[in-house]
């Protein structure tokens, strides 16, 4: 299995809760607006859920859970690809924006981002828009 079967059953998966989502929000920005902000609060809540699977009360002794830990990363990915097809970002895109981000990342680092001498916006863009979504 790669992304690209992760991105396929994930909006097969939508599509059986909902048949038409996806034809809906190509006609309705507010309901992909929603839509987009539905997905990422339940993306949220499986972080939380995660958080609460591991011993992050200090005043409380309690065992780590990993293993549900695991089950909730897999929840937040199911959200967080579902919030990627409602922006319109295929699988493809997601690997090439992110080789982009990670290239520039590196770029920060070795420029001074961690001492806070970096200045992204040093060409009157941010530096995310000119390196990552090309823009001129």
């Amino acid at each position: 299995m790669n992304l690209h079967d992760v991105f396929e059953l994930q909006k097969q998966l939508n599509e059986r809760i909902n048949p038409t989502l996806y034809s809906d929000i190509e006609t309705d920005p507010e309901l992909r607006r929603r839509q987009f902000l539905q997905f990422e609060l339940a993306l949220r809540q499986e972080s939380s859920e995660a958080i609460d699977s591991l011993n992050w009360k200090w005043w409380k002794k309690d065992a780590d859970d990993w293993d549900n830990v695991k089950v909730e990363l897999i929840d937040m990915l199911h959200f967080w690809v579902s919030m990627c097809t409602i922006a319109g970002l295929s699988a493809d895109d997601v690997m090439e924006l992110y080789a982009k981000k990670n290239k520039l990342n590196h770029h920060r680092q070795d420029s001074g981002y961690a001492e806070g001498t970096y200045d992204k916006y040093a060409s009157g863009k941010e530096d995310n828009r000119t390196a990552v979504l090309g823009e001129k």
